[in-house]
């Protein structure tokens, strides 16, 4: 391609002020959601994320699992924070609202899909799913990740890479249902750890456990020699988020 012909790509042409104009109103969308979210949460602490699949309904298992867990971390002192839908979202809510401490929804407008639950003792509603994610892991001691689909590895694997990449502290990072989780562990162990594209010690970064007593004790554990608060260093990294 020569240069005549390259100089007509639209990456090279100048850019439409009315294009920019919108963008720059994007800009100020994300801001704002920030404030708020920050406005809202600041308190929260020590709060526990939770994720899964929001097609799951009230018979189901994993929705029972996630109430009760819920629940459980409620009492013991832990804001519970959702997506603020259905499914596990909604199980995580209910169970927090019953419990002593806030139930948090952070909810996503969807042109199809999402309407919030009605268990919300904080509900926020973002439009950016980065926004969204950063209030996820911003106030959380810990994560716990139940059987979903792509949203729900999608936050695993943010999470993840995130203590990984030291860009964030190290807190515990809770699967739970082994049998959901084992085949993608293995995958982790047989495939990215023999290709070299992990580290053996980042199998390290999670946990497998199925009893709600369990995960609340391994957060405490965790946290037996040091503050729920980040320390001022830690502190430092997640103004960086």
């Amino acid at each position: 391609m020569d240069d005549t012909q390259k100089s007509k790509h639209p990456g090279l042409q100048i850019i439409d002020d009315s294009i920019l104009t919108r963008e720059s109103w994007k800009i100020f969308q994300i801001m704002a959601e920030f404030v708020e979210g920050f406005e809202r949460l600041a308190r929260i602490s020590p709060s526990v994320s939770i994720f899964g699949s929001a097609r799951y309904t009230p018979d189901n298992p994993n929705y029972q699992l996630a109430e009760e867990i819920a629940h459980e971390l409620s009492n013991a002192g832990f804001s519970v924070v959702s997506g603020g839908g259905p499914g596990i979202m909604e199980a995580a809510n209910k169970g927090a609202h019953r419990g002593k401490s806030p139930s948090v929804g952070l909810n996503i407008q969807l042109p199809h899909e999402q309407s919030g639950n009605a268990y919300q003792d904080i509900s926020l509603s973002f439009r950016h799913f980065f926004s969204r994610k950063v209030m996820f892991v911003k106030y959380a001691s810990a994560y716990v990740v139940l059987p979903g689909g792509f949203g729900t590895l999608d936050e695993l694997a943010e999470i993840l890479t995130l203590v990984q990449t030291r860009k964030t502290r190290r807190i515990p990072i809770i699967l739970v249902q082994s049998s959901f989780w084992e085949g993608l562990v293995d995958w982790f162990k047989q495939t990215m750890v023999k290709e070299g594209t992990i580290s053996p010690e980042d199998i390290d970064l999670f946990t497998i456990l199925d009893d709600p007593k369990q995960i609340v004790d391994a957060i405490f554990s965790h946290y037996q020699s040091r503050d729920f608060e980040p320390s001022a260093e830690e502190q430092e990294i997640l103004l960086e988020l």
